[in-house]
């Protein structure tokens, strides 16, 4: 297993309140959806998706990403990769639909397409306002649609409700999605209806990273999420009985 590269923090961007984007002192040659394993000395270590070149966003959610949220510009930070398998550029009009911190490998991907020339449309959600995450980014790569669960901005309803209109009047070549599953699974729902494929990013509790420890193995195919993911067409998510259903902690015992 390779050695974490030293990271310094040289800036720390609060996204909303319960996301920070760190920007570290080097860049990194990672493809769209790849993820790299972050360490914090003397802490533990968690895989996270690359927001930009050379920057992580984290949501604090837990008490390594409590963790996160304190530290300092001048901290150091160990990152191992990138590893993972990454979105594909299909076609010449690409739907995005993310939700949460799934906004983070979504907003680095769409970055990259643009340059592509591929025209993009973003749907992007939070609780509210605040929570919406890269907001402006997302404008500068196309058209987007933000929605919030509580009415506060944009369209009042889920990402999933905009995403069905937008199918129902357009054609788009390819959609890609990263969020909540049980989002993410009514994504390739509708998207079925309208013969649209889609790829998509899985998120599973990682040790490893390389697919050695097995402890991001999905029932019932076996595929670690680590090395054949994160990223997956809607395909083969059909074969993975625990998409949208439940989860494993890091003894193994399902969670829902």
């Amino acid at each position: 297993m390779e050695k974490p590269v030293m990271c310094r923090i040289i800036d720390i961007k609060e996204e909303s309140p319960s996301v920070k984007t760190y920007f570290l002192d080097r860049d990194f040659d990672f493809k769209p959806g790849q993820f790299g394993m972050v360490w914090i000395p003397g802490v533990d270590e968690k895989p996270f998706g690359f927001s930009s070149k050379n920057s992580i966003s984290v949501a604090m959610v837990g008490e390594f990403t409590k963790k996160m949220h304190s530290l300092k510009i001048g901290d150091l930070l160990g990152i191992r990769g990138p590893y993972g398998n990454n979105f594909e550029s299909i076609g010449d009009k690409i739907l995005a639909v993310s939700g949460g911190i799934g906004s983070a490998p979504i907003i680095s991907t769409i970055e990259a397409f643009s340059k592509l020339g591929i025209s993009i449309t973003s749907i992007i959600g939070g609780r509210t306002k605040e929570e919406l995450l890269f907001l402006e980014r997302f404008q500068n790569c196309g058209t987007v649609y933000p929605c919030t669960d509580d009415c506060s901005f944009g369209f009042h309803g889920f990402t999933t409700e905009k995403m069905e209109e937008l199918l129902s009047k357009e054609k788009y070549d390819m959609i890609i999605t990263c969020g909540p599953e049980i989002m993410m699974k009514k994504v390739i729902k509708i998207a079925e209806k309208y013969d649209v494929p889609v790829q998509l990013s899985l998120e599973r509790y990682m040790k490893c990273g390389i697919g050695i420890c097995g402890q991001c193995a999905v029932d019932n195919e076996g595929l670690c999420i680590c090395k054949d993911g994160p990223v997956f067409w809607d395909n083969k998510l059909k074969f993975i009985s625990e998409f949208g259903e439940y989860k494993r902690d890091a003894s193994g015992a399902v969670f829902r």
